[in-house]
């Protein structure tokens, strides 16, 4: 009934109704139905968390995608909110209910998923944890030693190791003192504060430590495909940094993947692609001057770059399962770009060595400083999803990518 209301509401202050009866709207400053088409884009718009609370879904490099246990569908994992915290939930994509995976009564970190055992891993404190997402069973893996307090963030292809950072307590005392990323960001890079990259071997529990240097160490990713291989980043400012890196965490022989050439220039928000054969990222040549994604193969080591314009800049960039698209996130004017026009989810289409743009979703009410989108293309490739907060709270989204007919 309250739908009902709202959808009747809704044409009351728009006249507007797509042919199939899903109404055109403005997306955001205002309540969303559960679907509903941007009168600016024409893309239609589903709400994918459709509980109370905030909901808010991962990383846009952590994949939160399962098959259903049918085999037929696909399910997402998100955090939602509860009155115990945030709470790991499952989606199905093909109905939109969600189910309540995590009853976890602790503080929770962690957005790391295993198709092959169907397990999320989080961490609460000094201890990990593992949760299976059909039975809800949860195990406890591993308590860190005293003496090396280590936070994990990502499983290797076959779920044998989980990887993270150590560092010591100069930079969790610097966090304590300054919470904001404006107050926390140079003052960790400057100190050059001993950080050490680790291993976790599920079977034995054995930590092992792979690397270690006084640099700010960031963005783990194991490669999807090769278990051995683990990209990282060394944070702080980015023009100041030689930011993407490989290392075999066997051998231990390190990789950096783009060496800055100019004054100036940046990159980062590195990302794997589906196949594990190449890492995209952010790259500007200088900052703030010139924008493309650039992907490094990493066996060859030669460099692919896709140039695009101001306001097609995105704070995060994501791949098409089939690697044929990509999409990105916006941003606001207060940004790197500076954008004027920035405020959009984008499908970026390849033509020679740019992208194409199409706007798939006006966000001019999002507050970008509150909530990033961090989009993820859907296992189909046929939608966008993101995090939003243009109602007010956090809400995750997905907008199809085709557009239907009238």
């Amino acid at each position: 009934m309250k739908n009902l209301i709202f959808v009747l509401l809704s044409f009351l202050s728009t006249g507007v109704f797509h042919s199939d009866n899903i109404p055109v709207l403005q997306t955001g400053g205002q309540a969303m139905p559960n679907v509903w088409i941007d009168k600016n884009t024409g893309h239609e718009i589903i709400k994918l968390s459709r509980r109370t609370g905030n909901n808010n879904s991962f990383y846009f490099h952590n994949n939160p995608f399962l098959k259903t246990p049918d085999g037929k569908g696909w399910e997402m994992i998100y955090y939602g909110s509860t009155s115990n915290g945030n709470q790991l939930f499952a989606v199905d994509l093909q109905n939109f209910q969600s189910t309540q995976v995590t009853h976890f009564n602790g503080r929770m970190s962690g957005e790391i998923l295993g198709s092959k055992n169907r397990d999320a891993y989080f961490q609460s404190g000094d201890s990990v944890f593992s949760v299976n997402i059909d039975s809800h069973d949860v195990r406890l893996l591993y308590v860190f030693p005293e003496d090396f307090k280590g936070h994990i963030a990502t499983v290797n292809a076959n779920e044998t190791l989980l990887a993270g950072v150590w560092s010591s307590g100069e930079e969790r005392e610097i966090l304590k003192r300054f919470p904001e990323k404006s107050g926390f960001f140079n003052r960790i890079y400057d100190a050059h504060i001993p950080h050490v990259l680790f291993t976790i071997n599920l079977q034995t529990k054995e930590l092992n430590k792979i690397d270690s240097e006084d640099n700010w160490l960031n963005h783990e990713q194991f490669s999807p495909v090769d278990p051995d291989l683990l990209l990282y980043g060394h944070e702080g400012p980015w023009d100041k940094v030689d930011r993407s890196w490989l290392i075999n965490v066997k051998t231990k022989e390190k990789k950096l993947l783009h060496k800055r050439t100019v004054k100036g220039e940046i990159n980062g928000h590195e990302w794997w692609s589906p196949d594990g054969k190449r890492v995209w990222f952010d790259l500007q040549i200088p900052r703030s001057v010139t924008f493309y994604l650039g992907g490094v193969d990493i066996k060859t080591m030669q460099e692919k770059r896709l140039q695009l314009q101001r306001n097609e800049w995105s704070i995060h960039y994501n791949l098409s399962p089939d690697e044929k698209l990509f999409c990105g996130d916006g941003g606001d004017s207060t940004q790197v770009a500076r954008a004027k026009d920035g405020m959009w989810i984008y499908l970026f289409r390849p033509e020679a060595d740019s992208l194409h743009s199409e706007k798939l979703v006006d966000m001019r009410y999002q507050k970008y400083r509150g909530l990033e989108p961090n989009v993820h293309f859907s296992p189909d490739g046929k939608s966008v999803i993101f995090r939003g907060n243009f109602e007010g709270h956090n809400e995750i989204y997905a907008v199809k990518l085709k557009k239907e007919k009238n």
